[in-house]
């Protein structure tokens, strides 16, 4: 068991929020009880999430998408007021971590998207490593001992994700630079091409990617904004767990988006 103020100062000072300019808050977002025993994790806090943590009993939520995003309506209303009533009628914290999660070097949806493609990340293309978002490295093809190309890159997102991507094959034959970010970086397309990337992993996809990828010459795979976002979380529940006297349960939400 530990404190909550215990539990947030050692996530505080592991993903560093203060450095990030977000849209969101980062940190304690709903305060439950003090104490702290079991941490349930999963992408996003929606109501079927606050269900299960509290058919499990849990005493904290860690997500990576919670509440209090920029210019969203304030008014505890409808299908807020149920989620905030769930939270405080059953004395549940709810922590989130948006853009500090997906940067971090070694817990952040990024790191994990790439160890579970075979990405090799040399650097990122907005910012240091750690405060970055944009990753860029190299295919590992001693993972499958094949050169990659678009297809073979989308098939591996496939076996990877559990799901299968949206290609724009806008690069024809070998990827030998392949810049990534989780959840909905499909605008950084251009940075990524510029930067000299012959494809780009991300989640979502607008009207527009299509074409600034075939004429920028880029692959792009859209490979949905939840399924790139899924391990970051976890993999801090765990970190979590590791370190002091609670369990950790991460619960996946299914969502095809």
């Amino acid at each position: 068991m530990i404190s909550r103020a215990a539990l947030q100062a050692a996530i505080d000072a592991e993903l560093r929020p203060e450095a990030f300019k977000d849209y969101t808050v980062n940190g304690l977002q709903v305060e439950g009880r003090e104490r702290i025993a079991r941490v349930m994790t999963g992408v996003t806090a929606c109501q079927a999430l606050l269900d299960a943590a509290v058919a499990w009993e849990a005493d904290a939520v860690l997500v990576h998408h919670g509440y209090f995003w920029k210019n969203e309506p304030v008014a505890v209303t409808g299908m807020k007021r149920r989620r905030f009533a769930t939270l405080l009628g059953h004395d549940i914290n709810l922590l989130a971590y948006h853009l500090p999660l997906d940067a971090h070097p070694e817990l952040g949806n990024n790191a994990c998207l790439g160890r579970r493609l075979g990405l090799v990340a040399e650097r990122c293309l907005d910012g240091e490593l750690g405060q970055g978002l944009l990753w860029y490295g190299a295919p590992d093809t001693g993972l499958d001992g094949a050169t990659l190309d678009s297809h073979a890159l989308a098939a591996r997102v496939e076996s990877a994700l559990g799901r299968r991507p949206l290609l724009i094959e806008g690069h024809q034959g070998p990827l030998e630079r392949i810049a990534w970010c989780t959840g909905g970086a499909q605008d950084m397309l251009p940075l990524a091409a510029e930067a000299g990337a012959q494809a780009f992993i991300s989640g979502e996809i607008s009207e527009r990617t299509t074409h600034l990828a075939r004429e920028l010459g880029i692959t792009y795979l859209a490979a949905g904004h939840h399924a790139t976002e899924r391990d970051g979380v976890e993999a801090l529940g765990e970190w979590l767990a590791a370190r002091f006297d609670i369990e950790h349960r991460f619960v996946d939400i299914d969502n095809p988006a």
